[in-house]
């Protein structure tokens, strides 16, 4: 197989949630410029629509839905809405999530079960929605966006967000346990674990902690919109396909030091 081929996503169906905005945006553009077809979702539907329509001007189809990953009746009309234009599902991307930033002894319960309830939880509910579809294929791609803070303790002057840092580690654990379960299927299973990116979630993290982020990152530098379309897609493309059970960590070498 020629080289351009391992990374042709043509004929391809992509769903990817938080797909308005921030990193789920670049992913779904990376897959349409790719040749996929992308459906984008989220709670901001606005956001999906605008999205989806910069998707169509590449020359792909693509649909925007409202979509709260902790709703199973959401998930369930994306589902089955995208079936029944498309066919199948061939990538899906886990990229919804929430934070909340307060110290250990006074972060509020409910803001705890909150993040959980988005980073975990609504992934394993979109995969397990989006696996039986898999399942029947014979074959699928999910790609969950997990973070180099589930993998490592964060500075408490910039980054007091135990929830957060927990609800990652529980996505890169859940990545490599449903990466067994679900290999023999036909269904490859990996995580991404970005560093910092200028985003709307991040706007005040690196507001306020920006500078000594520099300094603990290698390169000196933040992710562009460009350094994470090139990993989801060779995740999401043949070019992947011995490789399963992984995080692929995209941090300009922080975890390194």
């Amino acid at each position: 197989m020629h080289v351009k081929e391992l990374f042709d996503l043509s004929g391809k169906t992509a769903v990817v949630t938080g797909g308005g905005r921030g990193l789920g945006e670049q992913i779904a553009e990376g897959f349409a410029e790719a040749g996929a077809n992308v459906v984008v979702c989220s709670r901001k539907v606005e956001n999906c629509r605008e999205v989806s329509e910069k998707l169509r001007k590449i020359g792909v189809k693509s649909l925007a839905f409202k979509c709260d990953v902790t709703n199973r009746d959401d998930i369930e009309s994306v589902v089955n809405k995208t079936v029944e234009e498309f066919g199948r599902i061939d990538i899906l991307v886990n990229n919804s999530g929430a934070t909340w930033g307060a110290p250990v002894d006074e972060m509020p319960l409910e803001a705890f079960q909150k993040v959980l309830n988005v980073n975990v939880i609504g992934t394993f509910l979109m995969s397990q929605a989006v696996g039986k579809v898999m399942t029947k294929q014979e074959y699928g791609k999910i790609i969950n966006i997990a973070s180099v803070a589930g993998l490592k303790g964060s500075n408490p002057e910039y980054m007091d967000t135990i929830g957060y840092n927990t609800s990652k580690g529980g996505v890169i654990s859940f990545t490599r346990d449903l990466a067994v379960k679900w290999g023999p299927r036909g269904i490859y299973v990996n995580a991404i674990a970005p560093g910092f990116f200028p985003t709307k979630m991040t706007k005040v993290l690196l507001e306020e902690g920006g500078e000594k982020i520099l300094q603990a990152t290698p390169l000196r530098k933040f992710g562009s919109e460009n350094d994470i379309k090139g990993v989801a897609l060779f995740l999401a493309a043949s070019a992947s396909d011995y490789i399963t059970g992984e995080t692929i960590v995209v941090d300009g070498g922080s975890l390194a030091m």
